[in-house]
This record gives structure tokens, sequence and C-alpha cells, in this order.
């Protein structure tokens, strides 16, 4: 047998290993919209695990199947990842601002056999499920309300006896997360047991969390870096994960202050949002030693947000296809910002030009990353194994996204080759958006592209054509999109024009349109 630094050890395992040391250590901790607080040691959340899987075992999960947890961030989400884990099932999280046609997608491609959701989903995923019946079971958290045609969650940990314990490989699928690209439906991740415990491991050095820390985050649990960089990194050591259900920045530094947290993660939508606010003697009352951050702010502004904060920004740069941080600014040495650092130690990276060669010092080109496929990398992409292929080729990830390297060896992020939209924190594919406008009766053509966002880092612009003599205003466009995209993919700008540029091959030229934005 050969194994790597994790071994052939699953999320059971580590669940197992973390209660027998640490059981009395807080595990979790979950502060919902309202501002109540639960918490649970290690040995109880590790109860209230098997307790999950038991009830999830009565319903008939059984290992491999799949199982959508459309939760905002709250206990019952961590419970149902780790529940869904301790019988071989397979997680498959959702953005909370999925409409039905998203939703349906994420059902169909998975095969999901039930949900977990809340009563404000209910009536999204009641019409899901008329469309595909297989979505047998409806599992409501968060409420102890009955409804027809659904599983209370708090009825199924009464379920008794012991939950199943079938035999899991560490390369057995555990999630599935539906991430946005350059094809008009998103794909679907496959990520294993091993690459969630490296995924741990990985995030718990980089940022040297410790069994003391206390990991605080606002991002969504249904995205990798809240998975990896505060629940996976916090579990790894035995520190304790605290889990806000929103983020407002009008409040968050004070729950910052008020949960004694260590290490938190920030994209740049918040740090702007919170350098917006009225400045306070409690800036710096707090205990933070590391801040994580991913999406560059200005010089500027992380020169003010470090000296009003007094806590430095450390950068890092992560995607779902590798779970997640592939390079980190180092913590004890030199940050060279605005570089996203030098590789994880795990890791191996390399700027290529179109053939695969390397390029040379300061030269842009596709950062690919080093690993082992189901271990270090994704499995693959569910059901597509031609984007599979395009995307691991001979033990290589290729990211999609480019870069460039300095004389040290620091990775500096350049752009984005796919034609993906980093909108405060989420990923927009203009394809997908383009997807919708086409169906549109009154549009004859769109193009989408990202466009600077002082406050959330790209905004998602709409250029469209209307059919002839059709009556179309901006209006009228982002009201089609609202019904059928979830809100932050709905263009903030839209442009109706007469004609679009076009390449000798009749292509929208979207650098024309990048160029005309300023972006080009």
């Amino acid at each position: 047998m050969t194994v790597d630094f994790i071994g052939q050890r699953n999320l059971r395992d580590l669940l197992e290993e973390r209660a027998a040391r640490y059981p009395d250590n807080t595990a979790l901790v979950c502060e919902d919209a309202s501002g109540k607080v639960v918490e649970f040691s290690y040995q109880q959340f590790i109860n209230d695990v098997q307790r999950t899987a038991r009830g999830f075992a009565s319903l008939g999960i059984d290992k491999g199947d799949a199982v959508v947890v459309h939760l905002a961030n709250c206990a019952e989400f961590v419970l149902s990842w780790f529940g869904l884990a301790w019988i071989g099932a397979v997680m498959v999280p959702t953005n909370t601002a999925n409409t039905t046609k998203e939703l349906s997608h994420v059902v169909s491609h998975s095969g999901a056999v039930a949900a977990v959701t809340s009563p404000d989903y209910l009536d999204l995923f009641r019409g899901v499920q008329r469309d595909f019946p297989a979505l047998r079971d409806l599992v409501l958290a968060r409420t102890r309300g009955p409804e027809a045609g659904t599983t209370l969650l708090a009825d199924l940990l009464d379920a008794t006896g012991a939950p199943p314990r079938p035999a899991i490989d560490s390369e057995d699928v555990v999630e599935m997360i539906f991430t946005s690209g350059t094809t008009s439906l998103p794909k679907a991740v496959l990520l294993t047991h091993a690459n969630h415990l490296w995924s741990g491991e990985r995030a718990s050095r980089a940022i040297d969390v410790r069994t003391e820390d206390r990991c605080l985050t606002a991002l969504p649990a249904f995205h990798v870096n809240a998975q990896s960089t505060t629940i996976l990194a916090a579990f790894n050591v035995g520190a304790t994960c605290v889990l806000l259900e929103e983020y407002r920045a009008s409040k968050f530094w004070s729950q910052i202050i008020a949960h004694d947290a260590t290490v938190t993660s920030l994209v740049a939508m918040q740090a702007r949002t919170l350098l917006a606010q009225p400045p306070s003697p409690d800036d710096s009352r707090h205990r933070l030693r590391r801040v994580f951050y991913a999406i560059n702010v200005t010089d500027s502004e992380k020169k003010e947000f470090e000296r009003r904060f007094d806590v430095e920004l450390i950068n890092g740069y992560g995607l779902s296809e590798a779970m997640t941080i592939v390079t980190m600014a180092p913590i004890h040495g030199d940050r060279r910002w605005p570089s996203i650092g030098l590789p994880t130690p795990d890791r191996t990276v390399r700027i290529v030009d179109g053939n695969g060669e390397d390029v040379s010092v300061g030269q842009t080109g596709e950062i690919i990353v080093a690993g082992v496929q189901g271990r270090t990398l994704m499995k693959g992409y569910f059901k597509d194994p031609k984007a599979t292929d395009a995307t691991l080729r001979d033990g290589w990830l290729y990211t999609g996204d480019n870069g460039y390297l300095d004389e040290r060896g620091y990775v500096y992020f350049f752009d984005r080759k796919k034609d993906v939209i980093k909108r405060a924190g989420e990923n927009v594919s203009a394809s997908e958006v383009e997807f919708v406008l086409a169906d549109h009766p009154l549009v004859n053509e769109a193009a989408v592209i990202g466009v600077p966002d002082d406050i959330r880092d790209e905004a998602v612009k709409a250029y469209v054509v209307p059919a002839e003599d059709a009556q179309l205003t901006a209006s009228d466009v982002q009201a089609y999109c609202r019904e059928r995209l979830a809100s932050f993919k709905v263009p903030t700008i839209v442009e109706i024009r007469e004609s679009l540029p076009k390449t000798s091959i009749g292509k929208i030229e979207k650098k024309t349109l990048r160029a005309e934005s300023g972006e080009g």
C-alpha cells in the first residue's frame, strides 16, 4: 500500500480522533441572525453527528447517495455534512440564493435522493421535486413545525440504534460542489475524504492554526473557503470553529471581539464594507492574529485596513478543484504584496504557455498545480470526462487562471483565463448569464463581462442587442434575469446596443467590450 501524509483515513476517523483526544474542547459555535448562540464540545459534536447519520440511514440513504444541503450557516449544515460523511454518503451543498432553475440543475445532475433545507426554501424545493420525483425526501432543519410531505431533522435525531459504519476509502467521494465555469451550466466538482483531510491539514499549517485558536467566519459554508480555512482547519487541530449565519458589516467586528476570535478569513467585499463603517476605539481591541485573505484590494485599502484594525492581511489563492489553498503569503517571511504568496508545502506550481511549457520569470501564463487526483486534487467533474481530462493532465491541474512568477518564485495573480466574474466572493459564469439572456424573446444577442466595482470587486455588465423593432429597457432585462438567476448573478449594469463587435469568424469579441469598459 502506498500512503501519503493523511494515510487511509476519512472524516469519520478525524472526528473520532478529535473526540478521543479533545473531548471537552469546544468544537463548534454557531450564531444565528438573531444573535442566538449554540455550542458543541467535540464529544457532543460527534454524538450529534452519529445521531444525524443514524437518522439519514433511517430514510434509506446509503453509501454513495447524493444529498443536497441547502442551508445558511448553522449547526445543522455542519452536522448534515459530517453525518452524511459518516455513512459514506455525498453532500451536495447549494447556494441559498439559487433559483428554481439553478437548483433543478443541481438536483438533476447530481441525482440527489434527498435534500436538507429550512422552511424558508420549502416552496422552492417543492417546485423542484415535482419535476424530479427521484428527490424522494425533503428534510426540514431549523424548525419543529411539521410540514406536509417532509421529515423533520429533529425527528430523525431520535432514531434508535447505532448508525451504519460502512467501509469508507479515503478516495471515496464525500462532497459534490457546483462551481461556475466557462460553460452555461455549472460543473460538479467531486471531492473525496482525502481531499477534505488534506485541505484541513494544509490550511491549519499554512495559517498556523493551533488547538487554542478560535477560527471565525461569516463566509458561506456552501463554499470551499469557509469549509477549508475555518471548519476543516479548526477540526484538524482540535480548535474551535465559530460560524456566523450572516455577514453584516455593522456588527461583524463586534462579533470578532465577542467570540474572542483569533483567526478569520475575509474577501475584498468584507474588507471594503468594514472600512466604510464609522471608526471605533474597539477596532483594534481584538485577539486576531491571522486574517487569511483572498482577492486583492488596492494598496491604499490594504494599508488603511491594517492600520485601523491592527492586523495583517495574509494574501492567498485557491480554488474548488484543489480544495482549496494553493499559494499563501508566508506567515513569518516576506509577503511581497500584492503577491498571492508561495505554494503551500505540499504544492508545486508552474506558469505555462498554451503548449504547457514553462514561461520566463515575469511572463504571464496559466497557473497549473501538481497533485494526485482524488487526494490533493479533485477526483474529477461528475459526468463530464471531457472537462476532467482537459483540466487534469499528467498530474497537473490546469486552473484556467493566469499569473506570473517573480525572481524569488513568488506567484502573482494576473487575470482569469476562464470567463468568470468575481463578485463579492462569488463566482459568476458570464456564459450562464448569457444563456439566460439568449432565451429572452426580445433579445437578439447578448454578451456579459465583469467590470470594476469599488465594493464588490467586479460588477456583472450585460451588453444586449434587442430583436428588431423590440422595445427593451435595462430594467426589463434585469427583471427577466432576476426570475431566473441568483441575485448576485443578475447584471447590475445593462447597456442596450444596436450591435456587438465580432471577430472574423462571427464570434462576439469580448476583448473589444472589455477595452471599452476599461478592462482591456
